[in-house]
């Protein structure tokens, strides 16, 4: 089965999917946004979205269904990574940083410590917003991942 590229479309910042649109034409490399919103994609056979009712979690369940040994999963969400990473898919942070077997079980106890932290008034809110390193990283790790995979 080909290499897909998924992504938790959501809360993935415009500027990553517009990154994704071109890696996707340029690699021909299949990209499907999953989302509980209609999306816009351009035009291309191999860019596709998959619309998922409203509710908690709906969108990645939907790719944890579907996602495949050695695809591609774009998410910010590290319960939805471990999931993947579990059928032998990669994620991918729109930050850049890779969710593999070596790190995501760490990184699903931090996440789940930060959010105990939060509830607590005893750490801040979310993520700073996304920079031009973070940006950069991405593509670069996006790179990385598709020409190790053979795309």
């Amino acid at each position: 089965m080909a290499l897909r590229i998924w992504v938790d479309a959501d809360a993935c910042p415009n500027v990553i999917k517009e990154i994704l649109f071109k890696a996707a034409q340029r690699r021909q490399v299949p990209l499907t946004l999953v989302a509980n919103t209609p999306l816009r994609v351009p035009p291309s056979p191999l860019i596709d979205t998959v619309l998922v009712g409203a509710g908690f979690n709906v969108a990645d369940n939907e790719i944890a269904r579907r996602v495949n040994h050695g695809d591609l999963v774009v998410t910010a969400d590290i319960p939805l990574a471990d999931a993947v990473v579990a059928k032998g898919a990669t994620g991918l942070n729109p930050r850049g940083e890779l969710y593999t077997e070596d790190n995501v079980k760490g990184l699903l106890r931090m996440r789940n410590l930060m959010e105990e932290l939060r509830s607590a008034d005893l750490a801040p809110g979310g993520p700073a917003p996304l920079g031009p390193k973070d940006k950069q990283q991405f593509t670069n790790q996006l790179d990385r991942f598709l020409t190790k995979a053979g795309k």
